[in-house]
């Protein structure tokens, strides 16, 4: 596979932020949520992560066009014990569903000491670290588990079960970002595979299968009819099963394996589930947890460590910010000028 050189352009925050904004609105999304779906897209490019930018922005629209996601979704929250909140989230995209139990989450956390959301129903297809920042950002540790349409074998199988079921952590930092990483149990996502595929660009080996189930780098193979391997061998798919069983059977939302978007010709995200745990951790650790922490990130630092994880993605952002204009691949913003 030949590799095709990327071209990018530099776009304003604000014009790429409505053009993202009016492609999801000229699709089927109610104005009401547009902005933040947008913004959400767009922070994803500012920080440097494109899997999850304006190259998802087809497959934001192709689904609210096909009937597949409900651009006009009516989240339902419910408030069912001292440290659990329940949402359907209606067939609509996860932010909004967010949006609407994150204060009574982050409320009951701040009471109790420990909370968690269980999410059904919900359209899934951003950064799962944007979803846990914030409540890092005001002093949570935070959990995020998210199970998607199957693309990947484990243990061994002959047949894909489970998605590429990603995982995010999220904790406070005194005076300073958040540490905050998210991860895919496969071992590499999705969306990265997909962008390798469409600048043909090959995978490293073991990755992922061909429909054959022979090993390939064929970015393309994978995507398309492939399966995905996951990060670890057998550990990695052990980790896979339990975001499949918090986000999925705790939840009451589609299995991996239950996926009918093919029914809805151009639907490109997973009706599913999420799961998401906060702990506050001046309940259990007082004030001494901020110390402790400081010392656990410099003794790794003295050890060697390269970097932190999430470091680079907020110097990324504060850079892009300062600037106020944004790199991005000149291909994803045709397509995206193409929606709006």
């Amino acid at each position: 596979m030949s590799e095709r050189q990327s071209a990018y352009m530099s776009v304003r925050i604000e014009d790429l932020t409505e053009l993202v904004e009016a492609a999801l609105l000229r699709s089927g999304l109610a104005a009401r949520s547009g902005v933040m779906i947008a913004q959400a897209i767009v922070a994803a490019e500012i920080d440097g992560c494109r899997s999850h930018g304006i190259y998802r922005v087809p497959g934001y629209a192709n689904s609210l066009a096909s009937g597949w996601v409900d651009g006009n979704a009516a989240p339902v929250v419910e408030d069912v014990a001292a440290g659990l909140v329940r949402v359907d989230a209606r067939d609509g995209f996860a932010q909004v569903a967010l949006s609407q139990a994150s204060a009574l989450l982050a409320e009951k956390a701040a009471r109790v000491g420990v909370a968690a959301m269980a999410v059904r129903n919900s359209h899934h297809f951003a950064a799962l670290w944007q979803d846990i920042e914030p409540f890092a950002e005001r002093g949570f540790v935070a959990l995020n588990m998210v199970n998607s349409r199957s693309r990947m074998v484990i243990w061994n199988g002959r047949r894909k079960v489970l998605g590429t079921n990603p995982i995010a952590f999220a904790c406070p930092r005194t005076g300073r970002s958040p540490i905050c990483w998210d991860q895919a149990t496969s071992v590499m996502s999705h969306g990265d595979v997909l962008l390798r595929a469409a600048a043909g660009i090959a995978l490293p080996p073991g990755v992922g299968l061909d429909a054959q189930g022979l090993d390939t780098t064929d970015a393309d193979a994978v995507a398309h009819g492939g399966a995905l391997l996951p990060f670890g061998g057998v550990k990695g798919g052990s980790i896979a099963f339990m975001v499949e069983v918090f986000a999925a059977a705790l939840t009451g939302a589609n299995f991996g394996f239950q996926d009918d978007s093919a029914s809805f010709p151009g639907a490109q995200t997973s009706r599913a589930g999420q799961f998401i745990l906060l702990v506050d951790p001046s309940t259990i650790a007082g004030d001494d947890f901020a110390g402790r922490m400081e010392t656990l990130i410099e003794t790794i630092r003295l050890a060697g460590a390269s970097r932190i994880p999430s470091e680079h993605r907020h110097q990324h952002r504060a850079a892009v910010r300062r600037a106020g204009k944004v790199e991005v691949d000149e291909a994803s913003y045709r397509a995206l000028l193409r929606h709006a």
